[in-house]
């Protein structure tokens, strides 16, 4: 079983809660306020973590309009890299009073850095751990540089192949590393998600592993709760109709909270291998089935299935015995309602 990573102090493993991340990204649209009221919201909402991207558009491309930094489909279709990217950027003097908010709530905050310079503000700020994005999953330098703080590293998987992820863990070293299953289409329709790959990450690496989600609603994460998954993130807005370069695949806050609610319901349910009464079977047993006399029976008489039969409750013989039973003649009188015992029949050679 893979190790327990725990991340300010709460331990993430198959022996726990899936650890829920609220995932900002854009959606506090360019305001501060509102970026501090998504981080009140996800306490509220029963968030685990939320979490930030640390970029600027200048850290992560070029302003440019040329072949390949024009988007060409998909919900940002006709928008440049690096006008994406600046509107979606949370600024770095923001990162201040974000972490300072969300550390008096009680709420866990860390980031996605996504260049060595982003690294070096989230160690300022003492995050307790870093992520790294899918799309730089192959950036195995930044790996490395994320790795040499020592904190905690939560890889996201999409657009790899297993083998581009084997790189990213050794890149990794002796971090202590969680494996986020993640499909990178922004929404994620389901039947993309194969969300069986999250134990088969978990088994193939020896670590834990979980699901970064881009699903529209709560089902697929309640899904992958119920395969394992150890951390669910999902992107988080306080309303889909303010608009925002995430909201078409993020979640509100009430349906966050619904979706931790169901999340964890899942994982409660999934318990350990277990045969026999639980406990809120206590009791059940005595309404199973048994053997019962069901009409009168006279000393000597022979039983029968006139007078013997399998019915509710289960105070008598076992049904299984009913073969046994037939024919057999009766030690004593017997009354109608009785549970059969093997007392109340006489020697078979008497």
């Amino acid at each position: 079983m893979p190790r327990d990573v725990v991340i300010n102090g709460r331990p993430i493993g198959p022996g726990h809660p899936p650890y829920l991340i609220a995932e900002m990204s854009g959606n506090h649209q360019g305001e501060l306020n509102r970026a501090l009221a998504l981080v009140d919201a996800a306490r509220e909402a029963g968030a685990d973590a939320v979490k930030l991207q640390t970029y600027t558009a200048d850290t992560l491309t070029i302003d440019h309009d040329g072949p390949g930094f024009l988007l060409e489909g998909g919900l940002w279709k006709g928008r440049t890299l690096h006008d994406l990217y600046r509107e979606a950027h949370t600024p770095w003097e923001w990162h201040g009073p974000l972490f300072e908010r969300a550390r008096a709530l009680g709420l866990t905050i860390f980031s996605s850095p996504f260049d060595e310079t982003a690294v070096d503000l989230l160690e300022r700020l003492d995050a307790p751990a870093f992520k790294i994005a899918s799309f730089e999953l192959n950036d195995l330098p930044l790996i490395r540089r994320a790795a040499r703080s020592g904190k905690p590293l939560i890889l996201s998987t999409g657009l790899a192949t297993l083998g581009e992820i084997g790189e990213a863990v050794e890149a990794a070293g002796d971090a202590p590393l969680i494996l986020l299953h993640c499909v990178s289409g922004y929404p994620t329709p389901p039947e993309d998600c194969n969300l069986r790959t999250i134990p088969h990450l978990a088994q193939a690496f020896g670590v834990a592993a979980g699901l970064s989600d881009h699903t529209h609603g709560a089902a697929v994460p309640v899904a992958a709760a119920a395969l394992g998954a150890v951390v669910i993130e999902k992107h988080f807005t306080l309303s889909r109709a303010d608009g925002g370069v995430d909201s078409a695949f993020s979640l509100e806050p009430a349906e966050f909270k619904a979706m931790a609610e169901s999340v964890r319901t899942a994982w409660a349910a999934l318990g350990g291998v277990h045969y026999g009464v639980k406990p809120s079977e206590a009791g059940g047993r005595d309404y199973r089935r048994s053997l019962y006399v069901t009409a009168d029976v006279a000393p000597g008489e022979a039983l029968s299935v006139g007078n013997v039969r399998s019915i509710r409750p289960g105070f008598g013989l076992e049904p299984k015995h009913l073969p046994a039973v037939l024919g057999r003649r009766a030690a004593r009188a017997l009354t109608r309602g009785e549970p059969l015992r093997w007392d109340m029949l006489a020697p078979e050679n008497g």
